[in-house]
């Protein structure tokens, strides 16, 4: 479970600088998807459960990482954080992303994608 766990780990770690990648190079894109989140029931839902499956792997490998409590408290925040969204109404998540589409300019997507990237680079270095 645990090599599981830590394998989830760094394909989210990759998906973290892939996502800051695509909001440097294609901010137009970016803002595009997150105008989509909660958009349908299946999409909700699907971003819910896959929002999930590193909480848990954050939460099942923390102990063994660099820095336990860090990851310990970001996979439990992420995880109850999923809980809420799942049990608020769709509309209301879906409400919520596309007033954030509207405020957030590509520029924006484009300062903040270092970050992304950082920290799915801080995310790898700390379970290998």
């Amino acid at each position: 479970m645990v090599l599981i766990a830590k394998s989830i780990l760094i394909l989210f770690g990759l998906f973290l600088i892939g996502v800051g990648i695509l909001m440097l190079l294609k901010p137009e894109k970016a803002r595009g998807i997150l105008n989509k989140a909660a958009s349908t029931t299946i999409i909700n839902y699907t971003e819910i459960g896959l929002r999930m499956v590193p909480a848990i792997a954050l939460i099942i490998y923390a102990e063994y990482s660099k820095y336990p409590m860090v990851l310990s408290i970001i996979g439990w925040f992420m995880a109850l954080t999923s809980v809420v969204l799942f049990l608020i109404p769709r509309q209301w998540h879906y409400k919520y992303s596309q007033a954030w589409t509207k405020r957030l300019k590509p520029i924006y997507f484009q300062i903040i994608s270092p970050f992304s990237m950082l920290f799915g680079a801080l995310l790898i270095y700390s379970i290998i």
